[in-house]
């Protein structure tokens, strides 16, 4: 048995070095878990946290707490109205789908009695379920804006260039 001076100056052992080494890291993961996980949510949206990639639950405006790597919180403006443009694009537009890419295109539209039209048009919509917005099309905005165009060429199709510019202008 060593003498008790001669033990403070043995080298440590290594199994409380990997002890002292695991705890370190430990101590560190926590730390950036609870340090890293906190975020607000804008008190005109609501979060959707998932899980591993699934639906979890739905989060209220206001701090909230996610766990780093496992959780993830999408941020859905639910109170906003929001709009797609179509024959034109307000300059400074934050959401990538609302103006139009191709104006020309997708404003110029053939009638009824086979006259042209220039149309442009704004869709105005308010998303009521935030889980169904992302996870019941891949792309929603561009889902809306084929439809809307879709739609609206229907429309178009179906009446004379005079109801388009008189009578039908406000459908």
């Amino acid at each position: 048995m060593p003498r008790p001076d001669v033990a403070e100056h043995l080298p440590i052992k290594p199994l409380r070095l990997i002890v002292g080494v695991v705890a370190c890291i430990g101590i560190a993961a926590t730390l950036f878990t609870l340090l890293f996980g906190f975020m607000t949510i804008p008190a005109n949206s609501v979060g959707v946290r998932t899980r591993f990639g699934a639906y979890h639950d739905i989060v209220n405006p206001g701090l909230t707490y996610a766990i780093p790597y496992i959780d993830e919180i999408h941020i859905v403006p639910t109170q906003r109205l929001q709009k797609l443009e179509f024959g034109f694009s307000t300059p400074g537009a934050t959401n990538f789908y609302q103006g139009d890419p191709q104006p020309e295109e997708t404003e110029t539209m053939i009638t009824g009695d086979l006259n042209t039209a220039l149309v442009p048009w704004v869709v105005q919509y308010r998303i009521t379920d935030p889980k169904m917005y992302l996870f019941g099309a891949r792309e929603p905005e561009k889902t809306l804006r084929d439809l809307s165009e879709s739609v609206m060429r229907e429309v178009i199709g179906d009446r004379t260039v005079d109801e388009v510019l008189t009578i039908g202008r406000h459908d």
